[in-house]
């Protein structure tokens, strides 16, 4: 039987609470003869490791996690530590010590979930924004002087190269290739930064050419906004910077009910490194140790941990089983106006995935 590696960090606030839940339905996913099982390895990195240690993970520890397959990961953020502290120190050492280049966010209305935007009907809004996730404006370039003084001067450099816009680009458009639509929207502002952005517009003209099959267009960040919440149907697949598609997928999650239900995976497409998967909420310490997080968003992250592993009937009766949890008002959390608790919505994902 084929044994995968999870390495699980649930890090800080509740991701103590969901990335527990996401193993529960995995365990019970594995149990229900799918024929595989899972070896799970917890790693106690982030805000109570660096208040012990200094530091936010060990030094080696990209070493740990480096023979895994895949990594559920909870949330980084501790209301008493800087946030680039938190940031720096942990998820996104792990995303560019890995190279996980592709940040991948799906997000649609899931059944029973009532979204904002009252027009728009569950197949109107079927999205999946493509982030780049190693450079641009979070490169880490930049610095301060003269700290403290009237002269203090602080920046940060957007640094794009040619080979990270290339990849981030034929990972965008071989994705929106393989969706029903064929559609990518590339995101850019190019009118105002003119020197990055307009390379990132002549590199996806260039790369458009080796996927003549694609629909594409592009639209500036700011327009894209109110395209999203004016004209949803009109979008498919969209590819942003590390800003912009931080951003938009937010608004993306917002846009279909919350925060609490929306996932993501922080890829490395040549699988030279271990992938990891996580939800996209933060780690709201307002509500930790209350029983109130949505475990949503972790569990499909967990579809999409399962898919990249291949296993992709496993994948879709676990995305199956969520969506019947989501279908059914009582077990809604009260991000989504109901009053479940974690541990319902959790056992109720559990037994559909015993019980069928």
């Amino acid at each position: 039987m084929k044994t995968y590696r999870i390495a699980c960090i649930p890090g800080d606030g509740i991701g103590k609470e969901v990335v527990p839940a996401g193993q529960e339905v995995l365990e019970a996913l594995a149990q229900s003869g799918s024929g595989f099982r899972f070896e799970f390895t917890s790693f106690g990195w982030g805000g109570d490791w660096y208040r012990a240690h200094g530091k936010m993970m060990p030094d080696d520890g990209l070493d740990a996690l480096r023979g895994m397959d895949a990594i559920l990961f909870g949330s980084a953020g501790d209301p008493h530590i800087p946030d680039h502290v938190t940031l720096w120190g942990l998820r996104l050492k792990i995303c560019q010590g890995f190279d996980q280049y592709a940040n991948v966010r799906p997000t649609r209305i899931l059944p029973g979930i009532d979204a904002p935007l009252k027009r728009c009907g569950p197949k109107d809004l079927d999205w999946v924004i493509v982030r780049e996730n190693s450079e641009g404006e979070y490169a880490g370039v930049g610095g301060r002087a003269h700290q403290g003084h009237p002269i203090e001067v602080a920046t940060d450099v957007s640094m794009m190269t040619r080979a990270g816009v290339e990849r981030i680009m034929r990972f965008a458009f071989k994705l929106a290739q393989s969706r029903p639509r064929k559609q990518l929207t590339v995101v850019t502002k190019s009118n105002a930064q003119r020197h990055a952005m307009v390379m990132w517009d002549e590199i996806a003209l260039a790369v458009s050419q080796e996927f003549p099959d694609v629909k594409w267009d592009k639209e500036l960040v700011d327009a894209c906004t109110a395209r999203m919440v004016n004209r949803p149907a009109s979008l498919d697949t969209l590819v942003a910077t590390n800003l912009h598609a931080d951003i938009l997928s937010d608004l993306a999650a917002a846009l279909a009910g919350s925060l609490g239900i929306a996932p993501t995976g922080n890829i490395d497409p040549e699988r030279r490194y271990p992938s990891m998967f996580e939800p996209i909420h933060g780690s709201a310490f307002d509500i930790m140790g209350q029983g109130l997080a949505n475990p949503v968003g972790t569990f499909w992250s967990c579809v999409m941990l399962l898919e990249h592993l291949g296993e992709q009937e496993a994948a879709r009766r676990l995305m199956q089983a969520v969506e019947e949890v989501t279908a059914d008002p009582k077990l809604h959390t009260r991000d989504l106006g109901g009053s479940a608790k974690t541990a319902e919505v959790t056992a109720a994902v559990r037994h559909r995935l015993l019980n069928r």
